[in-house]
C-alpha cells in the first residue's frame, strides 16, 4: 500500500489535463515539418542551451501559417547520432533537450542529410535546419549527401556559428546544392539564432512567399535571409 499515491487527481485537474492535450495540433493538423539538427560535440553546451530555450519561437511563428512539427536530430561522442520523434509543441522538445548534454566526437553532417533524405522520402519535410561550428568529413561524400536531398525539394538552412572558414565553405555549399541559405551567427548571441529559427519555421510552413511577409514584417536578419532564399522550393 505504501506505493499508492497520497492525492488522486481531482476532476478539476483532470479536466484541465483534457482540455490541454485537447489543444495540441497533431501531425496530421499542421502544414510544416522542419527537421532541427544541431551539432552537440564538445563546446557546444552554452549554444545547445540557448537553443532549448528559444526553440519555442519556431512554433509560435509558425502558429500563424498553419502550424509546425519539428523533429530534433544530434550527433555527439564516438558515433552517437540520435533523431527524436516528431512533435508539434515546444514543451515536449524543450523537455527531449535537456536531457541532453554535449560529448566530445566528431561531426556527422553526412549523417544529418542521409537522414533527412530518409525522413522526405517518407513525408514532405519543408526545410531541414542545421546548428554548427566545424566542419571534419570529406566533402565530396557531403556534397553528394546534399544532392540527394535536393532532388526531394527539401532547402538545408545552415547556421553557422562562428567564423571557421573550412565549415563556412562547406556550409554555403550545403546550401547551394539544396537551393537553401547559409547564414552565420556570432557565438553566445541567442537573438541572433532565434531570428535565424524562426525564419526557417516561417519557410517550413509558409513557404518564400510567407517568409517574405515575415521579413517584412520583422526586418533585421530575417529580412537579409530572405533576400538570399527568395522564393525557392515553392
Amino acid at each position: 500500500m505504501a506505493n499508492l499515491p497520497v492525492k488522486r487527481s481531482s476532476s478539476k485537474d483532470i479536466t484541465a489535463f483534457l482540455d490541454a492535450a485537447s489543444k495540441t495540433p497533431t501531425l496530421a493538423q499542421v502544414k510544416g515539418r522542419l527537421i532541427f539538427a544541431v551539432d552537440a560535440t564538445m563546446s557546444r553546451q552554452p549554444t545547445w542551451d540557448a537553443a532549448t530555450e528559444i526553440q519555442g519561437d519556431m512554433f509560435e511563428v509558425a502558429q500563424s501559417v498553419g502550424g509546425l512539427g519539428v523533429q530534433l536530430v544530434y550527433f555527439r561522442g564516438r558515433g552517437e547520432f540520435e533523431a527524436s520523434e516528431w512533435t508539434t509543441t515546444p514543451a515536449a522538445l524543450a523537455a527531449r533537450m535537456r536531457r541532453v548534454s554535449t560529448r566530445s566526437g566528431f561531426t556527422q553532417l553526412r549523417r544529418v542529410l542521409m537522414h533527412a533524405t530518409e525522413e522526405a522520402r517518407r513525408t514532405r519535410v519543408g526545410a531541414l535546419v542545421y546548428v554548427g561550428d566545424c566542419f571534419e568529413e570529406n566533402p565530396d561524400v557531403v556534397a553528394k549527401e546534399a544532392g540527394a536531398l535536393a532532388l526531394l525539394g527539401v532547402p538545408a538552412f545552415m547556421f553557422h556559428e562562428g567564423d571557421d572558414p573550412h565549415a563556412a565553405a562547406m556550409f554555403r555549399e550545403v546550401s547551394r546544392l539544396t537551393h537553401g541559405v547559409y547564414a552565420r551567427f556570432d557565438s553566445g548571441s541567442a537573438r541572433q539564432l532565434r531570428d535565424l529559427l524562426r525564419a526557417a519555421a516561417v519557410y517550413a510552413t509558409g513557404g518564400g512567399s510567407a517568409l517574405n511577409r515575415f521579413a517584412e514584417l520583422t526586418g533585421g536578419e530575417v529580412l537579409r535571409l530572405a533576400r538570399s532564399i527568395g522564393t525557392k522550393a515553392e
